[in-house]
């Protein structure tokens, strides 16, 4: 990977590696989110995504390798890189009981933004996702879609290059997942803010976008829908992922 590579993309993970005692969590893992893409991190229950990402956030120091979001190393230069970052991890963490324009007060507040801005940033945000009418109503009046909604507006305030979603659908109806889909979609070619977006559930992989296959703490596979299933020598990207993983497909709840 070349340095004007690494400098351009929204995120370029490279050789990392991350163990809890003796168990590997990540074994030289390598990536990259190029900026105005959807990236579609694939992988079952434990492969490591949910590490990679407290990785990325520092939330995990990473002692190997090197991960730069925008061009900003997040152990050298961590303040210039997470201001380029907007997460929402897979627990949610809204305040049920502030409004939803409370919640994203707050939020705005801890990254030093003025309260007069923060309010228009918030209305900004809410207008994106759709759900600007709601800016009053407490967060627990909420639907769980439209709180994962809040959560990517939240996500936003801040004006990141970068958006990590992490098994976002969780918990979703058919419907609900569809519209996130929809929205965060909609934001890549309004904003061309980059995405990383981890997921066990192939179905929620588009024709255009990008996949990093994640199995056991290793990328197995990188590469377009269309060239997994050329590797994989079928038409089904789910079937192309179990192939690729070795494993048998299990049974998979709509609403997982």
């Amino acid at each position: 990977m070349t340095e004007s590579t690494t400098v351009t993309a929204a995120l370029s993970v490279e050789g990392v590696t991350h163990a809890f005692g003796s168990k590997k969590a990540l074994d030289d893992v390598s990536l990259e989110a190029p900026a105005g893409a959807f990236t579609a991190l694939v992988g079952q229950n434990g492969a490591g995504k949910t590490t990679l990402f407290s990785l990325i956030t520092r939330l995990y120091n990473n002692r190997s390798g090197s991960i730069r979001v925008l061009g900003y190393d997040v152990r050298r230069t961590p303040a210039k890189a997470l201001s380029q970052l907007g997460v929402v991890f897979q627990a949610r963490t809204l305040d049920l009981e502030l409004t939803v324009q409370q919640n994203l007060l707050y939020h705005a507040a801890l990254h030093g933004i003025g309260r007069g801005e923060a309010k228009r940033r918030a209305e900004a945000a809410l207008t994106r996702v759709n759900l600007a009418e709601r800016a009053k109503d407490k967060v627990r009046a909420l639907s769980g879609g439209q709180m994962r909604r809040v959560e990517i507006a939240r996500a936003l305030l801040h004006g990141p290059s970068l958006l990590l979603l992490d098994e976002p659908t969780t918990g979703l109806d058919i419907g609900s997942r569809r519209t996130l889909l929809e929205e965060v979609r909609r934001l890549i070619q309004q904003d061309g803010i980059g995405v990383l977006w981890a997921t066990h559930l192939t179905d929620e992989i588009a024709a255009a976008d990008r996949v990093v296959v994640l199995h056991q703490g290793k990328v197995m596979a990188r590469g377009t829908p269309q060239e997994l299933c050329a590797r994989a020598k079928t038409e089904d990207v789910g079937a192309a992922f179990m192939s690729i993983v070795g494993e048998t497909p299990e049974p998979r709840k709509a609403s997982a």
